[in-house]
């Protein structure tokens, strides 16, 4: 039996395609486990309206963060194989064929990796996914961490590792991958199976978004090497390379605009993949819309940059603050230092 589960929390009509995209599934899940944090716009009224066409449960829990939410709705769950999405997707109509196969063929797999993709709708949105998602050619399959956007495991994997991490507002499906892969060793691959979602609609969504991240990188102890090293950047070997330009020679100068277009050189070979694919309803990018979005890369670079900066200590401080309430198993962890 195969569950589908999912969170939502204010999602209004836009709820509905993520339902309509089940709907369209070739391998239609035997129950689908939704859970609503509260939402107090018209999100239930739509969930509702789908009861009569899916196998849908809907359950209320005022206040549950992520974690609370997926964990409730696999407890909940009658299925063996367990499917997790997000409500701010569509799903491919072969997704949950495709996820669950692995699950469904070899008794020896625990756990499933698919895959999630930008669906922009403007220039704006397609800059900003070239610029913070990775391509489908980027992925090793043997360290790739799926988001819970796209993901398949067993129920008793979740209870085994003692589901997704109630004590994390953000940054859970991270966390609950480590738990999967320090027990399992292995997630199989199912590249076809594809969630698309729409990217932040602005700079500030954005900001706030990465600043959440970062914050919640902070809380979970996550990826060390790699703030030091964003750290070191911009407080150190920008403000050096700027000094030495001006008081010795131009050449630091072009060190450090070199060290820069490496920076960005993996966003702009992704955007000139993402000017070949249309947007919605066909409509191609003109030719100054191309250009907004050369512009558009560096700046969406330093502003998740600044974000994760401010957001990563504020992470910290909240971990010392509750070191005490934070379970032992989460504490002696190994980081990826990618």
């Amino acid at each position: 039996m195969i569950s589908l589960i999912a969170t939502v929390y204010n999602e209004g009509r836009a709820v509905r395609d993520l339902l309509d995209s089940i709907l369209e599934q070739t391998l239609p899940p035997d129950e689908i486990v939704i859970v609503d944090g509260g939402s107090s716009d018209d999100t239930l009224e739509h969930l509702r309206a789908y009861q009569d066409r899916l196998p849908l449960r809907v359950m209320v829990q005022p206040g549950a963060n992520i974690s609370q939410g997926r964990n409730r709705a696999v407890a909940e769950a009658r299925g063996d194989i367990i499917a997790v999405t997000d409500a701010g997707v569509t799903l491919v109509p072969t997704w949950l064929e495709a996820i669950t196969r692995p699950l469904r063929e070899n008794p020896d797999v625990a756990v499933v990796s698919g895959f999630f993709v930008p669906e922009p709708w403007n220039a704006f949105e397609m800059a900003l996914g070239a610029t913070t998602l990775p391509d489908l050619s980027e992925i090793d399959p043997q360290t790739f961490l799926p988001s819970s956007r796209s993901l398949a495991f067993r129920k008793t994997a979740w209870e085994a590792v003692g589901g997704y991490p109630e004590w994390l507002d953000y940054c859970e499906d991270l966390i609950f991958d480590f738990e999967l892969r320090k027990r399992y060793g292995f997630f199989a691959w199912a590249p076809t199976a594809i969630a698309r979602f729409r990217p932040r609609r602005s700079l500030r969504e954005f900001f706030w978004q990465y600043y959440r991240y970062a914050r919640g990188d902070g809380k979970a102890d996550l990826w060390r090497h790699r703030h030091a090293i964003r750290y070191g950047t911009y407080l150190v070997a920008v403000p050096t390379l700027a000094i030495l330009g001006r008081k010795k020679t131009r050449a630091f100068w072009l060190w450090g605009l070199f060290g820069f277009f490496v920076y960005v050189k993996r966003p702009y070979t992704r955007l000139m993949r993402a000017w070949e694919r249309p947007l919605p309803g066909g409509i191609p990018l003109y030719t100054f819309e191309k250009l907004y979005t050369l512009g558009l890369i560096p700046i969406i670079r330093v502003v998740g940059d600044v974000a994760k900066m401010l957001g990563y200590p504020v992470g910290l401080w909240w971990r010392w603050q509750h070191r005490h309430e934070i379970p032992p198993h989460a504490s002696d962890r190994v980081i990826s230092n990618q």
